[in-house]
């Protein structure tokens, strides 16, 4: 019975952190079904996830702190959607004002859902990390890993490679976290890989209700290569490492994560 308990509260935490994402799909899919007058589906989007956050910050659900967050990954998504969209690994066919280099503006909060789920969870389930390898390497690795997103274009893809050294760097390294009054961990890889998995399913949804469209699902769409799992778990630690060090030096800690055990 207990165990069940556990469950369900740590389920309603997890349902409770994955808000803004729910809100997303579910803009996604009724600007699909449903026309808008006088407004463009991208930019009747953007408004609609504005308003979302504006509600999330007023209500308490999101802190001031985590506002700057989702703030900081839409411009890093931003820029990385210009990029790839200019390299035509996907695009945004339909027209809006809301626009910029043929990226409608409501893309990066795609990318910063992901970091509204990250501060949401962390919050929640009061998280913490052992073994935290610390600023330099964690900070040098989501720096090549981000890059290697841009120059896999022009030079080798060191994507395998940066997954070996996520291993390494982070093999010591577990999440701790809370359900009521019981504390567990888990690998922090193995969470990147489970976070990634869900944002690869969740990237199916989104292409399937045309929030973009990669060049093999012009005509009908297909589902997304199982290889894009590897890019969003590159990405999630990306907004690991970006999250963590920010509770870490909000917290004042000296030089890497208190070790709890």
């Amino acid at each position: 019975m207990k165990s069940i308990v556990q469950l369900l509260h740590f389920g309603y935490h997890q349902a409770m952190s994955c808000l803004f994402p729910v809100a997303i799909f579910g803009t996604l899919a009724l600007s699909r079904v449903i026309e808008i007058p006088f407004i463009y589906r991208y930019d009747a989007i953007l408004l609609v996830l504005l308003g979302v956050q504006y509600f999330m910050y007023r209500s308490g659900l999101e802190t001031r702190d985590e506002i700057k967050v989702i703030c900081m990954f839409h411009v890093i998504g931003l820029l990385l959607e210009i990029y790839k969209v200019r390299m035509g690994s996907w695009s945004y066919p339909e027209p809006g004002y809301t626009k910029f280099f043929d990226v409608p503006l409501y893309s990066g909060f795609m990318y910063a859902s992901v970091a509204s789920f990250m501060c949401q969870v962390w919050r929640r389930l009061r998280m913490d990390m052992t073994g935290w390898p610390g600023l330099a390497p964690s900070a040098l690795l989501g720096g090549a890993i981000y890059f290697n997103f841009f120059t896999h274009h022009f030079i080798p893809d060191f994507r395998w490679w940066l997954t070996a050294l996520v291993f390494i760097v982070f093999w010591k390294t577990w999440i701790l976290y809370r359900v009521r009054t019981t504390t567990y961990r888990m690998p922090l890889t193995l969470a990147f890989m489970i976070v990634g998995f869900f944002i690869w399913l969740a990237e199916n949804i989104s292409t399937f209700f045309d929030a973009w469209k990669y060049p093999d699902q012009h005509q009908t769409w297909q589902l997304v290569s199982f290889s894009k799992i590897s890019s969003w778990f590159l990405l999630v630690i990306i907004s690991v490492i970006i999250v963590a060090q920010l509770k870490y030096v909000k917290a004042g800690r000296t030089n890497e994560f208190t070790n709890i055990c």
